[in-house]
């Protein structure tokens, strides 16, 4: 299934059915999953005022699941289920067992950035304003193929390094890159920083 076709506006304008049934494999997905390593260890050196904050395109929760704070959702959350027609709150649960707005009667949606909608521009703002303000912007396990989070990096003052299995398009933009994965190098990394302090 073409996702820009299930998980856009017209989708949840005119075959609600079908978006509601896609969101709903997702959460369902989602069931007994949870932060890896690396999601804790980003957690760990926030603790430590390492990292500052946290911008992602992840729309699971896992960064704070594993203890960071201060993240920046670009994406938005799956789990933050809402009315679409007057934007009260509602539980997944609700979502996943087909019932409308209690309020006004409307359908429910995950609040994840859908195919026709621009990314929330608080929460832009915000990452932007952090990563303007790097002194080293940690780019990890992205392809940056997709517009216009891929802009971000350009921002940053500081060194710029990417950390993903495969090369990108934009390696060249980083003062450093590395091709692995980004679990296994952030364990090294944070052995490394184990032993010098």
């Amino acid at each position: 299934m073409d996702p820009s076709q299930v998980a856009s506006v017209n989708a949840l304008t005119h075959n609600y059915e079908l978006f509601r049934e896609f969101y709903k494999y997702r959460i369902k997905m989602l069931e007994g999953c949870k932060f890896n390593r690396g999601h804790k260890i980003l957690a760990d050196w926030e603790d430590k005022g390492l990292v500052k904050a946290v911008v992602t395109q992840n729309i699971d929760g896992f960064h704070e699941d594993a203890g960071s704070r201060k993240v920046y959702e670009l994406h938005g959350a799956i789990n933050a289920i809402r009315c679409r027609a007057c934007g009260k709150d509602h539980s997944v649960e609700d979502f996943v067992n087909d019932k409308q707005c209690e309020w006004c009667g409307g359908n429910l949606r995950p609040g994840v950035v859908l195919f026709g909608e621009g990314l929330p521009t608080d929460v832009w703002n915000e990452a932007y304003e952090e990563i303007l303000k790097s002194d080293l912007l940690l780019v990890i396990g992205t392809s940056l193929n997709v517009s216009p989070v891929n802009s971000l990096p350009a921002v940053a003052k500081g060194r710029r390094v990417l950390i993903n299995a495969e090369k990108t398009l934009m390696d060249n933009l980083f003062d450093l890159v590395i091709n692995a994965r980004a679990g296994m190098v952030l364990e090294e990394v944070n052995k490394v920083l184990r032993e010098t302090r």
